[in-house]
């Protein structure tokens, strides 16, 4: 039997069981990302600054959701994106044009993402 058929055969956690399997795999995606990715240090390091300002600087309810949102939406776009890269990586390092298509729109999402941030708190901080 393939380990294809036995992962299809093999029963899957539920419950708590599951939950606590999935937040472990996402727990060693954050590390992982950590480790490898200088732009997820540099947009976490940006989100330490601007989670704090952005609770301080909203008036109210919303205008803090607004401002600390798209910082969460910044992180993650670049998880997405690093996870793209690798696995592009991972398929073939050799040049080849959907290759570089792929982590060039990657990297379109990540941009677009700071321009919602960017455009988000200027909206909010000159009502």
């Amino acid at each position: 039997m393939s380990d294809a058929q036995q992962d299809l055969e093999r029963p899957k956690p539920q419950g708590l069981l599951r939950v606590w399997r999935a937040f472990g795999n996402s727990w060693k995606g954050f590390k992982g990302a950590y480790r490898e990715e200088a732009a997820f240090r540099q947009e976490l390091a940006l989100a330490i600054v601007l989670f704090p300002a952005g609770l301080w600087l909203g008036d109210n309810g919303i205008e803090r959701a607004l401002l600390i949102g798209p910082v969460f939406i910044v992180l993650i776009v670049e998880l997405l994106n690093s996870a793209i890269e690798a696995t592009v990586d991972r398929i073939g390092l050799e040049r080849h044009k959907l290759s570089g298509l792929a982590k060039d729109i990657g990297s379109a999402a990540v941009f677009t993402s700071f321009a919602l941030l960017a455009s988000v708190w200027v909206l909010v901080l000159l009502n």
